[in-house]
């Protein structure tokens, strides 16, 4: 052994990081291992062509919780965000559809379709922003751990006390939520198709499903529980990219003593009798420590990293059966021009360039699209959402030029995508060119990732941008498996602080904040009077 640390964390993800501010801030001695020559995981901006920056992977902020802000001092960092004047743009084939900018704004927009939907949408409003204040909540708390004792089951009392004080009607919203479908929850509150798409988008961005899937409504609900600056339910840019808000979070941990080393795979995780020791680098390197925490997903850690004969059985028989597949193709492109829209024309800046915009038009669509992938491997008209950051932050593209992300669904990892990776990339130019007709003449380079490509560049299993799927099944105590849902690994001292725990993906510092309280209340008694 090299070198001995108080805790080792496993990727330098912002999870990871978070984790790490806050054991080094209890005193502990904290190594970060990250095997890319970049801090940050899936948050971070890269040059992909020259004088081009981009966020390459994650590339939108909401969820990030304001206490880790707070914590770790991120504003003090470089941390800054921009919120967008209205949230979504959807271009119809005869029509569009505005998102955002205000209630009152939204339901103006909704009343050129509906004006009953008009009148029910600050109702749909006030229930799902009931339910999301209660996941806001329980977002930082650590669930109880099935099997626990007496503990776990007042910690699951306190833990489900505020649903059980909710409105009869709110419960049922809740019940709702946890197992229908998205579209068979919107048609509970809306009529018109063009509404119900303005929401049912939010079901199937990370999500291998379709909008009649249930448990979708789900993942519609858990994209709506960030906010930013303040603002429930807002969305926004990250000025420099996501990897500005890493970077700032590395300066929050090196600040806090944290060592950070780029370039560093962990090859094993290192057991004995039962007890984690350490980890073995991919250089032979070997590095103490009695405390390591995965930020890689639990797919990862425990097939690859783990040896198999330090688990029993029946976990790795669960661990198998984890789900990971969020369908997802993502890709940057350079533009010499922005997007002209046929329903909406104009290549000069205005609000529509500054929100995400989605090519999902209907229900029935997007719904196609998950289809398609179940036949052939690959949507063969995909849902599209194009976001346009240099509109508001100039520092990533050269003057008059602009980059955009395109985050793409569905799409099978089990498909060769060495083999179809550019053909699929050429679909995806297609689909949006159908909506902006100067769109493929514009690009001047692409960067692709392939569910192939997460995996490889990003450590993600099966591509999945989540670390694992957000069904019912893989929720809460049950992330990743049940009996293990408080980032404690069935091997002493092995923790997981990443999204493959609760509560789940994007980036939200919650699972790495969380994880870190765990580890800190497993500290003996004497150490932590020492360390305080």
């Amino acid at each position: 052994m090299t070198k001995t640390y108080d805790a080792l964390i496993i990727g330098g993800g912002h999870n990871g990081l978070t984790c790490a501010f806050y054991l080094a801030k209890a005193g502990m001695r904290v190594r970060v291992l990250e095997r890319r020559a970049v801090v940050g995981g899936a948050a971070v901006t890269e040059e992909f062509h020259p004088g081009f920056r981009n966020s390459t992977a994650s590339y939108t902020v909401s969820l990030l919780r304001p206490k880790v802000i707070a914590d770790m001092k991120l504003h003090d960092h470089g941390y800054r965000v921009i919120e967008r004047t209205i949230s979504n743009f959807f271009p119809f084939e005869n029509d569009y559809l505005k998102l955002g900018g205000g209630q009152g704004r939204t339901a103006a927009e909704f009343a050129r379709f509906s004006s009953a939907d008009a009148a029910a949408y600050p109702h749909y409003d006030a229930a799902l922003e009931k339910v999301a204040n209660v996941l806001r909540d329980l977002s930082l708390q650590i669930p109880p751990n099935v099997g626990g004792g007496l503990s776990s089951l007042v910690a699951a009392a306190k833990q489900g006390w505020p649903m059980a004080q909710m409105d009869l009607s709110v419960q049922r919203d809740l019940l709702d939520i946890f197992t229908k479908s998205a579209r068979d929850f919107l048609d509970g509150w809306f009529e018109d198709d063009h509404v119900k798409t303005a929401f049912a988008f939010d079901a199937v961005v990370g999500n291998f499903a379709g909008v009649s899937t249930p448990g979708s409504a789900y993942v519609l609900l858990h994209h709506v529980f960030g906010e930013v600056n303040g603002k429930p339910g807002a969305w926004g840019h990250a000025v420099g990219g996501m990897g500005a808000i890493t970077q700032a979070m590395a300066r929050a941990c090196e600040a806090a003593g944290v060592e950070i080393s780029l370039e560093a795979p962990v090859a094993k995780v290192l057991v004995d009798g039962g007890k984690v020791r350490g980890v073995t680098l991919e250089s032979g390197e070997e590095i103490a420590a009695s405390i390591v925490a995965s930020n890689a997903g639990p797919a990862l850690l425990y097939r690859q990293l783990v040896d198999s004969s330090d688990l029993d059985d029946d976990f790795k028989r669960r661990i198998k059966g984890y789900k990971t597949c969020s369908g997802t193709f993502r890709m940057n492109v350079a533009l010499s021009e922005l997007p002209d829209f046929s329903v909406l024309p104009g290549k000069a800046q205005a609000e529509h360039h500054t929100a995400g915009i989605i090519i999902a038009p209907g229900l029935d669509y997007m719904d196609r699209a998950f289809t398609d992938v179940q036949q052939h491997g690959w949507s063969k008209k995909p849902i599209v959402e194009i976001m346009l950051p240099s509109t508001v932050d100039d520092s990533l593209a050269p003057p008059g030029q602009h980059v955009a992300s395109l985050f793409c669904q569905q799409f099978d990892p089990k498909v060769d995508w060495d083999a179809h990776r550019e053909t699929v990339a050429d679909l995806i130019i297609d689909t949006v060119n159908d909506h902006a007709p100067n769109f493929k003449a514009s690009v001047i380079a692409r960067q692709i990732h392939s569910p192939l490509d997460l995996e490889r560049k990003f450590g993600l299993i099966g591509g999945d941008i989540m670390h694992g799927t957000m069904g019912i099944d893989q929720l809460w105590a049950a992330r990743p498996v049940l009996g293990h849902g408080d980032y404690r690994g069935p091997i002493k001292g092995l923790y997981m602080c990443g999204a493959g725990t609760h509560p789940g993906g994007g980036v939200t510092g919650a699972p790495g904040h969380n994880a870190a309280h765990a580890i800190l209340a497993d500290r003996p008694l004497l150490r932590k009077l020492l360390r305080s």
